[in-house]
């Protein structure tokens, strides 16, 4: 959280890539009735007042304990697979082809899902960067939402490349075209 992946995602559109946000496909599956009547099923009403369900109380009441968070998980990733698995097969039809197809995926490891990808990029900033723009966003329980993913080390170790985000969003830019340039070949 924190380390601008929706940020260089916008930058990855600009460079020619077709994207996709696993949080913009989340938002969606809670609007639909699928997900808000799971929830509401396991949480009760007030997760969802007037039908609309409030994220930041499910979030509350998932991370208040560990099968909490595991239920969310365990409902959530699959219909988000599901649904990236179809938008990537889409993408992958587009005419023409975009320069490269990439899909934001904050848990991506965590959620074991790297496998449906060619390459990986972590995108990584200074804990305190992380800290003062996730506070700014009204984000709550960082925390605890910290504490469930892997570190950034790990992450970074893990992916093919890794880009840092400490900078100007050109700066990012640029990092982020070096990496597509590579993705090219």
């Amino acid at each position: 959280m924190g380390a601008g992946k929706s940020t260089a995602l916008k930058a990855l559109e600009r460079l020619g890539a077709a994207v996709q946000s696993s949080d913009a496909v989340v938002h969606e599956l809670y609007e639909g009735t699928q997900l808000r009547e799971a929830v509401v099923a396991r949480w009760g009403e007030e997760v969802a007042p007037g039908g609309v369900v409030d994220r930041a109380e499910v979030a509350r009441r998932a991370f208040a304990d560990e099968g909490g968070r595991a239920w969310l998980e365990a409902t959530v990733w699959p219909l988000v697979g599901e649904r990236m698995g179809t938008w990537l097969a889409q993408a992958r039809a587009l005419e023409p082809a975009p320069r490269v197809i990439v899909v934001e995926v904050p848990l991506l490891f965590e959620a074991g899902m790297e496998g449906m990808y060619d390459a990986t990029i972590a995108v990584v900033a200074s804990e305190d960067l992380r800290e003062q723009r996730s506070t700014s966003r009204g984000h709550e329980l960082t925390a605890e939402r910290a504490a469930r993913q892997l570190s950034q080390a790990e992450k970074a170790a893990r992916a093919t490349y890794v880009v840092k985000n400490d900078g100007s969003v050109q700066e990012l830019e640029r990092e982020l075209s070096a990496v597509l340039d590579k993705l090219g070949r």
